[in-house]
């Protein structure tokens, strides 16, 4: 099977191109080489057997170009940023939902592609959820809209039932949980998740949505600070800052090591027989503050986290992954626990140069919602 893979020169696509390759498969990559990534560079660890060819999935010519021979779609490439993406909305629509509609087009298009393509695997991402799955005492399971601002001033940072007011407790995030989309990139990732679904219906081409939850590990950029809280708080303690975090630290994430993305991309084109969505987590949450105190130790920094005690809107309290669905019909299983997953990437890190731009991201921010 011949699979293009878009964004495939990045972060989680070039360890799925390993994958890939070393099961046997063709790799076409097609990646714009994003200079807030890569510095418009061609990055030393892109597996030398990928075919590579540059270009933007916003133009619909070059979707006919890089469609054309492949078996199988991977659409990784997009603007990765919740906090950049408020401010820079048409950059992140215009990529990552228009990129996806036009590969759409160039597919509706072309009758060779519509009978040669068998399966296409996006990736949409657990920040369309919003707030997390919560479960009250007294009215079972309860999907809390976010916390209201004067909750959020009054430093209560827990959240209540919708119904009583009692405070709840948060629970495994399924796949029916409402959408709440509350940043410009969650709702470009929605969008990129319901193109794939309704074209893989109205096609017949088997379509896998794939909800990625927190990835981690070797190849994530340490110079994009609107790449993921994992690499910013690493950039910071390498270059001697404390890891500011909001609220009061104890807020929850799914963190899943990129490897395990990987294997659940090639489970996607291996078993994958329908048009579905899924999450992709590891399903075991960890506070916010715990991630920066792991990676102070693994990097025997003396730094401490500055727990600031602010809030920035949008942001939801607590978030993981219930993974029994892709577990049960596609037999994932994470196999990277976060110690040894973060130790890997602390390795991996001793070989880069990290430029910390928290601050600088930070000043963005608060020039438009400060």
């Amino acid at each position: 099977m011949k699979v293009l893979i878009t964004g495939g020169a990045g972060f989680i696509g070039s360890h799925t191109s390993d994958l890939l390759i070393k099961e046997g498969f063709k790799i076409r990559v097609f990646d714009n080489l994003e200079p807030q990534v890569h510095g418009g560079k061609k990055p030393e660890y892109l597996n030398p057997d990928v075919e590579f060819l540059h270009g933007d999935i916003t133009n619909k010519d070059q979707w006919k170009k890089i469609l054309d021979g492949v078996d199988a779609v991977i659409h990784l490439a997009g603007m990765v940023g919740i906090g950049q993406s408020m401010y820079q909305p048409v950059r992140y629509l215009n990529t990552n939902t228009i990129g996806t509609a036009l590969m759409y087009e160039a597919i509706l298009e072309d009758a060779k592609l519509r009978k040669s393509i068998r399966k296409i695997v996006v990736a949409s991402s657990k920040s369309i959820y919003g707030e997390g799955a919560y479960k009250c005492k007294r009215h079972g399971v309860v999907y809390p809209q976010p916390r209201p601002t004067s909750q959020l001033e009054n430093h209560d940072w827990e959240v209540h039932c919708p119904s009583c007011g009692e405070y709840v407790v948060p629970i495994g995030i399924t796949e029916e949980k409402p959408v709440q989309n509350l940043s410009v990139y969650a709702l470009s990732k929605y969008d990129t998740e319901r193109l794939a679904i309704d074209f893989g219906n109205a096609l017949g081409i088997a379509t896998v949505a794939f909800r990625y939850f927190n990835v981690y590990g070797p190849r994530q950029s340490l110079n994009n600070p609107y790449t993921g809280v994992a690499a910013i708080f690493l950039s910071r303690v390498k270059n001697n800052n404390p890891p500011v975090i909001f609220e009061d630290g104890k807020q929850t994430r799914d963190f899943i090591f990129v490897e395990d993305i990987a294997r659940a991309n090639l489970l996607a084109l291996e078993k994958a027989d329908k048009t579905d969505v899924y999450n992709v987590g590891s399903g075991a949450p960890i506070t916010v503050a715990g991630v920066a105190n792991i990676i102070i130790e693994l990097l025997g920094s003396k730094v401490e986290p500055e727990i600031i005690e602010k809030f920035r809107p949008g942001d939801n309290r607590h978030d993981f992954a219930d993974i029994t669905k892709i577990s049960k019909e596609m037999g994932f299983k994470p196999k990277w626990d976060l110690k040894k997953g973060f130790a890997e990437l602390i390795k991996w890190s001793e070989t880069q140069h990290a430029v910390d731009k928290f601050e600088q991201a930070e000043k963005e921010r608060l020039k438009y919602f400060g």
